[in-house]
Formats: structure tokens, sequence, C-alpha cells
């Protein structure tokens, strides 16, 4: 398993993540082996946003003895005191429903707690005006809750929160489809998105990826905006690769696809390879490094997506991103300007003529 850093508390976060939408269909014993194999194979970020309380005490059941194993995301909005998922800024019933969630977990401290779901302004206000946030902050002080979060699909309305300067974690659907503006939740600009998590990783605060798949519908020509089926592993890449991104979680059935998830840690590059996305490209997207590294190998060794990265970056305000470009070894004025990475790009980015830029913003 590989591990990415929380910026605000370092809290070492595993790259993939499981969500708990869609595990509900699997039997109370299921659930809990599939924990159980999550925890044994690295995994360590659980998203408890489930479809039905089911989920909650089998992975109490699993955790017994070994909860420090395990980073949960609990969220203040989701119900469950039907069974079924339920959505509520009520603030009582969201104090009722979180006690409920720590005692089926048997535990008593919440890693990540999320304001749940906030897509609309007047959503917003209603968490603020019912006392939500403050409940949580006063939950925070007392060390109940060790991180503050907000899940939402809105780029204005995350950027909205990160102004009040309240959440380490950001839990976001992204994805090529709704990055592209394709789906429900395809909300916001090409260029609106990609600032949101340029911001997360200027500020510190790490993005916990939703909807990889984008419901399914990517994995499918059928239901794909793309008319092409993506595979998992290009989705999750996709994902991994955006600024700010710690984790990425899959909704799973079970243990089966679960092993299937965990074959990204050893699959080959090529087979997390979404350069195909290329001939997908809207014309607003055209020329806008993704950093997808289909551009390698650089004959002079530059990584040629790290380089972009840290630059876009440091465009946004980012002192840290400057610092990174500073200490690597191969810099943007290395390109003898061969052209190899510009042939290579399926996003048709001028690199060579981004170095030139890179390197001149820098001061080489």
């Amino acid at each position: 398993m590989e591990y990415r850093k929380l910026p605000h508390g370092g809290e070492k976060i595993s790259i993939l993540g499981l969500g708990t939408s869609s595990i509900q269909a699997a039997g109370e014993k299921e659930i809990q082996e599939t924990m159980t194999l999550a925890l044994d194979n690295g995994i360590n970020f659980f998203d408890m946003a489930s479809s039905e309380a089911k989920p909650f005490g089998a992975y109490g059941r699993a955790l017994e003895g070994r909860r420090k194993d395990a980073y949960f995301q609990i969220h203040f909005g989701a119900n469950y005191e039907t069974g079924a998922y339920g959505w509520t800024t009520d603030l009582d019933t969201i104090k009722r429903s979180v006690d409920w969630q720590l005692s089926a977990l048997k535990t008593d401290y919440i890693d990540f707690g999320f304001i749940h779901c906030l897509d609309h302004e007047k959503d917003l206000e209603k968490v603020v005006d019912n006392g939500i946030i403050e409940h949580m902050k006063s939950l925070k002080n007392q060390g109940v809750i060790r991180h503050l979060g907000l899940s939402s699909h809105t780029p204005r309305l995350a950027a909205r929160v990160l102004d009040m300067k309240l959440i380490d974690i950001l839990m976001f659907s992204i994805n090529p489809g709704y990055d592209y503006r394709h789906g429900t939740y395809g909300i916001g600009t090409v260029d609106e998105r990609m600032k949101l998590y340029q911001r997360c990783e200027k500020e510190g605060v790490g993005i916990s990826v939703m909807k990889a798949f984008s419901g399914g519908q990517l994995l499918n020509e059928k239901t794909s905006p793309f008319k092409k089926a993506l595979t998992e592993y290009q989705c999750i890449q996709y994902a991994l690769d955006k600024p700010g991104v710690l984790t990425v979680l899959p909704g799973i059935r079970g243990k089966e696809d679960l092993k299937r998830i965990l074959g990204f840690l050893k699959a080959a590059p090529e087979e997390k390879d979404y350069s195909v996305l290329g001939s997908f490209t809207p014309q607003d997207a055209e020329g806008i490094c993704v950093y997808c590294n289909h551009c390698q190998p650089c004959p002079m060794g530059i990584d040629v997506a790290l380089i972009n990265k840290y630059y876009d970056l440091a465009l946004a305000g980012d002192e840290l991103a400057k610092n990174h470009y500073g200490k690597l070894e191969k810099k943007a004025g290395a390109c003898i300007q061969c052209g190899h990475c510009n042939g290579r790009c399926p996003f048709h980015v001028d690199q060579m003529a981004r170095m030139k830029e890179i390197s001149g913003y820098f001061g080489e």
C-alpha cells in the first residue's frame, strides 16, 4: 500500500480507501470479512456515508482490537434512524445519529467529522444557523473529533467553506466525466474545478475522492459520456494525479470487488494510463496539463508532469510548491527542446513552450 500524508495533522492515509455506498448489498458476515481484508492489506481510510445502517455494526466487530488501524469519515447530516440513509440539518437528529454511529463502530472518537453533503448556499446557511458547525467545533475542542471536513460536489460552495478556514479535508467528486462537465455532478467549469484542487493543495486541505467511477457510468461504453468505457484503474489514477488528493474511495459490494480494486497497486503503468481521454477533451480543456505522465520518458530525465504541477500551484500562490520545485534535481531549464513530450501529449500541451515559460518564471 502507498500512503499520503494529511498536511494538517500528518496522518498517513492509504491511497485506496473504501466507500460504503454499495456494500450493504452483502450480508453482515461478508461486510465484516471485507473490512478485515481491507485492513490486512493496508487500507486505513473508510467513509461511512452508507446507504443503510447495516455496515456500521459489521465494521465495529471487524475493528475490535485494531481501532488505531482505521480512520473514519463520519458525516454530521447522514441519518440512520429508519435503518436507511436520510439527510438532515436538524441538530438534535444529528446528535442522535452520530452517537448511534459511534456506538455501532465501538469507538469514542471521530477521525474526520464531516459537514455532510452541502451543494447549495441555502444548505450551508441552515448548517450555520442550526448550530451544527459550532457543535462540531466544540467536539473538536473536546478531542472527540480530530479533524473537520466537508463533503460537496460544488466547487463554489467548497470554496466558500475553505474561506471559513474550518476544514482539514474535503470529500469531493473527481472523475473525468465530471471534470469535463458530464453527469449530474459535473458542476463547474474545467478551470474552476482544477482551481479548487490547486487551492486545496496550496492550503494543506487534503481531498478524499468520491464517485471516481461516476456511479459506474464511466465503466460501461453504453453509459459513458465519452462513448467508450474506462477502467477502474484508469479512473483511480486520474483522481490520484489531481492536486490535493490523498485517497480514492470506491464503493464496493464485497470481497471480490475489494480484491479487484487492490489489484491497482500492482497493475502495470499501461493499465492505469488514461491518455485515451485526450480524444474526448472539450475545447476549453485543450492544452491544459493534467499531469498524466504520458509524455514520459524524457531523454533528459525531466519529470515534466511534476514540474507542471509545481508551476501551476506556484501561480496559484503556493509558496511550498516553489520550494519543492527548487529541490528538484532536473528543472525545466534542462529541457533541450527535442519535442518528445509534445509528440506524446494526448492533451495537446505545448510542453516545450511550457518548459521555457517555467524556467523563466523560476529564474533559472
